[in-house]
C-alpha cells in the first residue's frame, strides 16, 4: 500500500520504517526540515507541504496517517480538507480525545472521507518492530487496511475495537492503567531505597522480568533504565502528564465508576512537579525508556 505519513518523529520516522519492511511505500510529511532531511536520507520519498503528500496519480484514493501532538491535529486536519477527495482513509495515530475523534470522523464523513482513529501502543520500539493497535472506524473502512495494520502489529497485535471514537476510547484506558502499573512499579522500588540493604536495581529489575508475576514490557523498561543509569543520579522525579489520565478519570467521573488507583497515579504526578522523589524518578526514566518522552535533568 502507499502510505502518506504526516509527522516523521520518533514514532511516525519507525512506523515508516517497519512499513517499509513490509513492502509498502511511504511518503512523509513534517514541518522541521531536519527531520524532513533525515527521511530523506534514509531513502524515503518526502514533501515539503501537505500539497506535495496529497498530490495523487490519476483517481487513487490517498491513505494518510497522523503521527503528530494532540494539539496540532486540528490544524493539520483543517488544511487537509483542501485536499483529501472522497474515497480517502485519514488515519489519526496519535493520543486524541475520543469525544473529538468523534467530531473529527463526522467532519471528514460529511464530505465522503473516512476517518479512522487509531490507538497505538508499544513505544518506538514497537513501531520499528511490531505495534499493539486499536481501531475505531467504521469496519469497512478498517478492513480495507487490515492487512497494513496487521504488517505494522505484533502477533495478535492488531484488533477493531469498534465504531468511531472507540479506538482512542481503547487507548485512553490503556494508558490509564499504565499510569497505575508504572506508579506501583515507582513506589516498590522507593522502598526498596529506603532499605537498610544495598541493593543493586538493576538486577532486582532483570530477575524480576524473569518467571515472576509482575514480569512485564514495562518491568523490562525500568531494567533498561536502571542499566542506563544505576542509581538516577541527574535525573528529577519530575514526571508529565499528557493527558489521558485525566480524560479518563472524567469519563469515570461520567459513569459513576471507581478508579482509585489510577486517580491516585495522575495525582503522584502532579506532585511529582513539586518534590524530588525516588519513585517518580523510576517513572520518569521508565517513560523515557520505553518512548523517548522528556527526563528533567538536576540544575
Amino acid at each position: 500500500m502507499n502510505v502518506r505519513m504526516i509527522g516523521l518523529g520518533k514514532m511516525g520516522f519507525n512506523m515508516a520504517l517497519n512499513m517499509r519492511d513490509h513492502g509498502h511505500e511511504v511518503v512523509g510529511y513534517d514541518i522541521d526540515v531536519n527531520v524532513r532531511e533525515d527521511f530523506l536520507k534514509d531513502g524515503f520519498n518526502t514533501c515539503d507541504s501537505l500539497a506535495c503528500l496529497c498530490e495523487r496519480k490519476h483517481e487513487e484514493s490517498l491513505i494518510i496517517w497522523l503521527m503528530i501532538p494532540n494539539g496540532m491535529v486540528d490544524k493539520v486536519l483543517y488544511d487537509l480538507e483542501k485536499f483529501v477527495q472522497p474515497g480517502d482513509i485519514v488515519i489519526d495515530g496519535g493520543n486524541s480525545n475520543f469525544n473529538v475523534s468523534i467530531k473529527r470522523y463526522q467532519s471528514f464523513k460529511s464530505i465522503g472521507v473516512d476517518f479512522i482513529d487509531m490507538g497505538t501502543s508499544g513505544g518506538t520500539k514497537g513501531a520499528r518492530h511490531g505495534l499493539c493497535l486499536m481501531a475505531g472506524g467504521e469496519k469497512e473502512a478498517v478492513d480495507k487496511l487490515t492487512p497494513l495494520f496487521h504488517d505494522l502489529s505484533i502477533v495478535d497485535g492488531f484488533t477493531y475495537v469498534g465504531k468511531p471514537g472507540s479506538g482512542h476510547f481503547t487507548k485512553m484506558i490503556h494508558n490509564g492503567i499504565e499510569y497505575g502499573m508504572m506508579q506501583s512499579i515507582g513506589e516498590g522500588f522507593a522502598l526498596l531505597k529506603s532499605s537498610p540493604f544495598e541493593l543493586d536495581y538493576e538486577a532486582i529489575s532483570k530477575v524480576w522480568n524473569h518467571g515472576s508475576l509482575i514480569s512485564s514490557t514495562l518491568m523490562g523498561y525500568v531494567n533498561e533504565a536502571f542499566h542506563q543509569n544505576h542509581d538516577l543520579e541527574g535525573i528529577e522525579g519530575k514526571v508529565d502528564d499528557t493527558g489521558e489520565g485525566m480524560w479518563m478519570i472524567e469519563e469515570a467521573l461520567r459513569y459513576r465508576v471507581s478508579l482509585p488507583v489510577i486517580t491516585q497515579s495522575l495525582f503522584a504526578r502532579f506532585k511529582s512537579k513539586d518534590e524530588d522523589q525516588f519513585g517518580e524518578k523510576v517513572v520518569a526514566a521508565t517513560r523515557k525508556a520505553f518512548g523517548g518522552h522528556t527526563i528533567y535533568d538536576k540544575k
